[in-house]
């Protein structure tokens, strides 16, 4: 069994998994990081961006002005973005069977793999999982298409000028394998191919291998998936939480007895509360609407926004917010929003029951009957003649390169009334804002990550119990900036296997059993034997039919009869008859009892020795030694046959035949 790893971010994972005869692609997460080297995409010309300076080698000897320009001391790539993809020359993709996806942040990679590897297999996902991927997906496609960029800059990525650059593009790794973002056709294409699962519904592969999504209690249709055969279990724990929010809780009790578990997707900010950041969030939004000022909320148009919308609901008429209104921008704003409320069975029991109320499981579906929250497709439209301020507004992209919160950052960049508030951890906020310096908004980090942290997986392992734990290399040592934190890692006796980026790992358990069924007429036929007190054994003969890797045993065909023929008969042999198996014999040959078998049959004169497996016996008028061992006896006797078998037999009458 092996583990080929083919992402370097621990919570946005691709790792392929060969077992038994099956190659199971466990997520394909797309690291959408890289574009924070490129530009923003303004919707609206930016005087300000279209007049920074190129960038030229302190020498003069390189320049490389139409590619890439400075900012705030720092360099940008001038193109659209480019994504870090999943690593492709590991091993050959179009071998893999089926692809796992555990939850809508893990799939982004998926028109990737699908469309260019010749994968021909099948994905597997829940539909809360397919639905809102789809949705991030095509709000990813439309942040790209709708800002078109002629120049592709392609010079910068030469290793011999990219370690002359300034950092961090300077460090940024694998730099060719970069890919610009996928069209909407690939994407249909892609999800065409998903099969939708729900939780706990066993789904057979091939024969060899049973695959079971299980709830992860992270997001709508988020799963942890078993992989088991007859005797061997793997899980893959991605993206999970045990807090209480609006998915459906974790299923814990599931992953118990696995004998490898895979762990991705911890919290990336193990230090911060999420409570404590949700209140943060709150008393922020308020003082800034309080002076007059607007916030911006950079988010995924699905996911915490829930949360947050479910949180302000609460704290508005306390914080007198009640006149300010609430904008969700995005080209699936209207879509998110009814698919929340639509996926009752997908939701925590408390959100469940209201939908039998009947009521909106989620409070944002009041918020938009009372216009407090408006959604739009775009700033262009509608969205332009309602605008008023001052206002929040939620909108994407996180990263600050694309999407609609590039032109509010332009419009409220410089003003110190206004406020950007970063819940999303997939960033580093800083590098988020350099293309954006200097800058007189306030800037508030209140990360919002409801995954896993360490204290609480050390406690979920000791409760599971796997013999062996996988994890990616940044789980096994504390984070750089915090040195000192050893809370903040994994130490688990034995020590977890740690991967990076293109490693390949021997799992550390082997096959030992296959489970094999017998035909009734076969079974029938067993004679078993007691060797043992509550140990029966039986030899058979038989044909082994193996097929979709299931395995029977069949009794032996019978030859067919020659056919009748009117010619003249000649002698035919008759075919050889078919001899059963030799019997097989258990038990062991006591001295003592053996001893005074060969006295009662005339053989007096014996001499016995010690030897490192047993007894060795020299007979010695006979000329004769027998080896009595463990396992085995040895009857050694030149040119007397009659009287090796005489011996044979005599020790014959200690063993048991079967």
């Amino acid at each position: 069994m092996k583990l080929y790893c083919l992402s370097g971010h621990p919570t946005l994972p691709c790792n392929v998994l060969k077992f038994k005869s099956t190659t199971i692609m466990l997520d394909c997460g797309l690291d959408i990081t890289s574009a924070l080297h490129f530009l923003p995409l303004p919707l609206v010309h930016s005087q300000r961006l279209s007049k920074l300076p190129g960038w030229v080698s302190k020498d003069g000897m390189i320049n490389l002005e139409k590619e890439l320009k400075e900012c705030a001391g720092r360099v940008f790539v001038d193109s659209l973005p480019e994504f870090c993809l999943p690593e492709k020359e590991l091993l050959d993709l179009s071998t893999v069977d089926v692809i796992l996806i555990s939850n809508y942040h893990c799939m982004m990679a998926l028109p990737y793999i699908t469309e260019h590897t010749g994968f021909t297999g099948t994905v597997y996902a829940t539909e809360p999982t397919l639905q809102i991927g789809r949705l991030l997906m095509e709000e990813f496609v439309n942040f790209m298409e709708r800002v078109p960029k002629a120049q592709s800059a392609t010079c910068w990525k030469s290793k011999e000028i990219q370690r002359l650059l300034p950092g961090p593009l300077k460090d940024a790794q694998e730099v060719w394998a970069w890919k610009r973002c996928y069209s909407m056709q690939e994407v249909n294409s892609a999800l065409s191919k998903v099969q939708l699962v729900g939780y706990s519904q066993k789904v057979e592969l091939f024969g060899a291998v049973q695959v079971t999504p299980l709830s992860s209690g992270y997001s709508l249709g988020s799963s942890n998936w078993i992989i088991q055969s007859h005797y061997e279990k793997v899980s893959y724990v991605s993206g999970s939480s045990l807090l209480t929010t609006h998915p459906q809780p974790m299923d814990q009790s599931s992953l118990k007895n696995s004998d490898v578990l895979i762990l991705t997707g911890l919290t990336q900010i193990p230090t911060a509360n999420p409570d404590g950041m949700l209140g943060e969030f709150c008393s922020n939004l308020a003082m800034t609407i309080r002076a007059g000022g607007n916030v911006l909320v950079p988010c995924h148009s699905s996911g915490v926004i829930y949360d947050l919308l479910e949180c302000l609901y609460q704290f508005m008429d306390s914080a007198n917010l009640g006149t300010a209104p609430f904008y969700f921008i995005s080209p699936v704003a209207n879509s998110s929003l009814e698919f929340s409320q639509i996926f009752a069975e997908w939701l925590c029991q408390n959100k469940q029951s209201k939908v039998y109320l009947p009521e909106p499981p989620f409070p944002h579906a009041e918020l938009v009957q009372t216009n407090k929250l408006k959604h739009y497709p775009s700033i262009h439209g509608d969205f332009s003649s309602e605008f008023r301020q001052p206002c929040v507004v939620f909108t994407g992209h996180p990263s600050l390169r694309f999407g609609d919160v590039v032109h509010f950052m332009e419009l409220w960049g410089k003003s110190s009334l206004n406020t950007i508030i970063f819940t999303e951890p997939d960033f580093a906020y800083l590098d988020a804002l350099a293309p954006y310096q200097p800058l007189a908004m306030k800037c508030v980090y209140c990360p919002i990550d409801t995954r896993l942290n360490f204290h609480q997986v050390s406690k979920l392992l000791k409760e599971v119990q796997p013999l062996h734990v996988v994890c990616p290399e940044q789980y096994t040592q504390p984070p750089p900036s915090q040195s000192h934190r050893s809370d903040l890692m994994l130490e688990l006796q034995p020590p977890p296997m740690a991967y990076r980026r293109c490693s390949v790992l021997g799992l550390p358990f082997r096959r030992r059993y296959e489970r094999i069924q017998i035909l009734p007429e076969l079974a029938k036929s067993l004679v078993p034997s007691e060797i043992k007190p509550g140990v029966s054994v039986a030899t058979v003969s038989a044909v082994l039919h193996s097929k979709d890797n299931k395995h029977v045993l069949q009794p032996v065909p019978k030859p067919a009869p020659a056919p009748p023929t009117k010619k003249r008969k000649r002698v035919q042999e008759e075919p050889p008859e078919r001899l059963g198996p030799k019997p097989l014999l258990t038990g062991a040959v006591p001295l003592e009892p053996f001893l005074a078998t060969l006295h009662k049959h005339g053989i007096m004169d014996v001499k016995v020795e010690e030897s490192p497996d047993g007894h060795i016996l020299h007979l010695q008028a006979e000329d004769t030694l027998i080896q009595l061992e463990e396992d085995a006896t040895h009857i050694i006797c030149d040119n007397n046959q009659t009287l090796r078998t005489a011996l044979r037999d005599l020790v014959l009458r200690f063993l048991q035949k079967f």
